[in-house]
């Protein structure tokens, strides 16, 4: 059965929902229509975390361990070059790139990442977002992580563990040919997505003049303005239900997405002290993550 021959392993809450959709949308890509399906972070084991809303959440619910099941995320492929799939569990998990080598050691690796402090408050914010992170201060819940970890909260809770990049791609670079690796930052894609976008099109090998749909970006840490509507278009409820059958999912959907975005404010900005407090616990790891990819990152350590 068919395995995937490319990867975007991470890093989440770095532009990846939008690249996701970006590679959906060009006719020789193949991507699994379950973005984190999370087979080689959780092989053999359905995730059971018990933090908030964790029960409910992605990684407890969308999660395929089992080869046979992941491999049926591709069965409907026809003649597309490129198959793909989104987990960014993959960049953060110790075990996946020792099981991804095993699976698909061919395969082709795609990493985005952000500075770790500006990941970890957008993660923060959108568990804020979703009404699942408890804690209102910030630096607190950054904080917690041990205790956290303890509890079997799921790892989207590490809000400084996700962020040591340097440490997580060193086990890809350990077991895979460079050639295979291509690391962007988040700054690439906010700076010019049609231009990185068009390299990772090249890097897959498939049309790279092909352009997608640029003009929404997607799953964005953004806090809702009325709680009560964003529940509603963002859970399973009666009405949604009965309302479904009623009106087909072309339209439907994009109706929802826009109802959904309206919805949305900025987000409170992170204090310039706090965040100048919290990069040196990265400092280290990032002089070791410039050295391994080749990327001046001094502008992460200021």
């Amino acid at each position: 059965m068919t395995m995937p021959n490319f990867l975007l392993i991470g890093a989440a809450k770095s532009g990846t929902s939008s690249v996701y959709r970006y590679l959906y949308e060009h006719p020789e890509i193949y991507m699994s229509k379950t973005k984190e399906p999370n087979f080689f972070a959780y092989e053999g084991w359905q995730p059971d975390f018990c933090g908030p809303g964790d029960a409910e959440a992605t990684t407890n619910v969308k999660t395929v361990p089992y080869l046979k099941e992941y491999q049926a995320l591709f069965k409907n492929i026809k003649d597309e070059k490129s198959i793909g799939e989104a987990s960014t569990f993959y960049l953060y998990i110790p075990e996946a790139a020792a099981r991804i080598k095993h699976y698909i050691p061919e395969v082709k690796l795609i990493a985005i990442l952000r500075h770790p402090v500006d990941r970890a408050y957008s993660f923060y914010s959108h568990l804020r977002r979703d009404g699942r992170e408890p804690l209102k201060d910030f630096h607190q819940a950054f904080k917690e992580e041990e205790q956290r970890r303890k509890k079997h909260w799921s790892p989207v809770w590490r809000y400084q563990d996700f962020g040591f990049y340097g440490l997580q791609l060193q086990r890809y670079f350990e077991q895979f040919d460079p050639k295979q690796i291509k690391v962007y930052l988040y700054e690439d894609l906010q700076k010019d997505a049609q231009n990185m976008i068009k390299d990772i099109f090249h890097f897959l090998e498939v049309d790279d003049t092909f352009i997608p749909d640029f003009s929404v970006r997607y799953n964005k840490s953004e806090v809702p303005k009325n709680r009560i509507l964003h529940s509603f278009i963002s859970n399973q409820n009666i009405v949604k239900s009965l309302i479904r059958p009623l009106i087909p999912a072309k339209i439907r959907q994009p109706m929802a997405a826009k109802a959904y975005r309206k919805n949305l404010a900025r987000l409170k900005p992170l204090s310039p002290k706090l965040r100048q407090e919290l990069i040196p616990i990265f400092e280290a790891d990032i002089l070791k993550l410039q050295d391994l990819i080749g990327r001046d990152l001094s502008h992460w350590l200021v």
